[in-house]
């Protein structure tokens, strides 16, 4: 690679979506670039901490239970050709204060989309799961067909499969600017300026070093997560993946997996982060194991030991927390992915998949109106 070469397509980040739409794009004889200021699987981002949900029955519009179907499809696809394991079905738990939370429009949804859910009230979940304390406000929608991904071996494939199909991977190297017109993107980097007929932005929680190229209505935020020293009954094989929505606020886990205890972060709520900000680590803040851990004590006591690990990771989120995946509002051959909100990774494999299409195709089958800049006003979110 020269500082002369030209490319198809420029990814800038390559993280979960970046990655997984690199692979696309090789797979399918695309020139294809990825520059990433660090080196992915990184700890940097939003991708660390071994595992992520996937759930199908989803909130919102209805577009994210189609995309999850279909990022399922995909991740099954990356298993078999990477031969490494992706993805467990050990089920997850939807748990909810009856009083702060309804399961009622995703139940119906849901149906529709021949989901399978299971609604179940107190006792049940109490019978299945005993060593639960769930109160009798609470409810549940168990999804027996969801389950967990295991996060950085998921970069880890297709950064794999990407190189395998003829992708070039930059890493520890920040995009210090962009310029673009029609049919052209010039990328600066220390380490030279990189030529392309297209781009995707992809940086995560590192959009505003884009800036002033591109501006997004995106907060990076600082997230924690913990892993308790749980009883058996939280293991792999006996308990599921969860959320948890109570007057405490919303939390999502993970049953305890090789030894390593169960797993517990907080959706809500979290500290601004700025570019050029030192992210706190774990435990510098009271809340970070107190806010877990009163939560587990209130309804899994079982898991409620000591702690084992914390660990610290960023959201960036936008202000209705629904995605952006559209074209830059100046510049139609640069494509923008951002503001996964915490609940993005699940559909890095579909996402990749869409950016392919509109890089190749100009459009895309899957249903991406719901994530248009447009619906962010004023409008001005850009500067050429």
């Amino acid at each position: 690679m020269t500082q002369q070469s030209v490319y198809d397509v420029i990814i800038v980040g390559a993280g979960s979506m970046g990655i997984s739409a690199g692979y696309e794009l090789a797979r399918r004889g695309v020139k294809t670039l990825l520059i990433d200021a660090f080196d992915p699987p990184h700890t940097e981002g939003s991708h660390h901490g071994d595992t992520r949900l996937i759930r199908h029955a989803y909130s919102g519009d209805p577009a994210y239970i189609d995309l999850a179907l279909r990022a399922d499809l995909l991740w099954q696809e990356a298993e078999q050709l990477s031969g490494a394991e992706l993805l467990v079905r050990s089920g997850v738990l939807n748990l909810a204060d009856r009083a702060v939370y309804s399961f009622g429009s995703r139940l119906a949804e849901s149906e529709k989309r021949k989901v399978r859910v299971e609604h179940l009230d107190a006792v049940e979940i109490r019978r299945r799961w005993p060593a639960l304390t769930i109160p009798e406000s609470f409810a549940a929608m168990y999804e027996p067909d969801a389950g967990y991904l295991y996060s950085e071996r998921c970069i880890a494939a297709y950064r794999r499969l990407a190189l395998e199909y003829g992708a070039e991977l930059l890493t520890n190297t920040a995009v210090v600017n962009l310029t673009a017109r029609e049919g052209s993107v010039t990328v600066q980097t220390a380490k030279g300026d990189y030529h392309g007929a297209s781009a995707i932005l992809s940086a995560g929680a590192w959009f505003s070093a884009l800036e002033p190229f591109v501006h997004l209505p995106i907060k990076p935020v600082r997230k924690v997560v913990g892993w308790f020293d749980s009883a058996p009954d939280f293991a792999a094989g006996n308990f599921p993946g969860f959320t948890l929505g109570a007057e405490e606020g919303g939390y999502y886990g993970f049953p305890g997996i090789g030894g390593a205890g169960l797993k517990i972060g907080r959706h809500d709520t979290g500290q601004e982060w700025k570019l050029g900000d030192t992210l706190a680590p774990f435990g510098s803040e009271a809340g970070d194991e107190g806010d877990l851990r009163r939560v587990l004590e209130a309804y899994m006591p079982g898991a409620a030991g000591r702690l084992l690990k914390g660990s610290v990771c960023k959201y960036e989120h936008t202000p209705d927390e629904d995605f952006i995946i559209d074209r830059h509002p100046v510049h139609p051959n640069v494509l923008i992915a951002g503001g996964f909100s915490g609940h993005g990774f699940k559909f890095s494999s579909v996402v990749g998949e869409i950016l392919a299409d509109l890089t190749t195709y100009g459009a895309t089958s899957h249903n991406i109106q719901p994530f248009s800049i447009a619906r962010f006003t004023p409008p001005d979110h850009t500067q050429a």
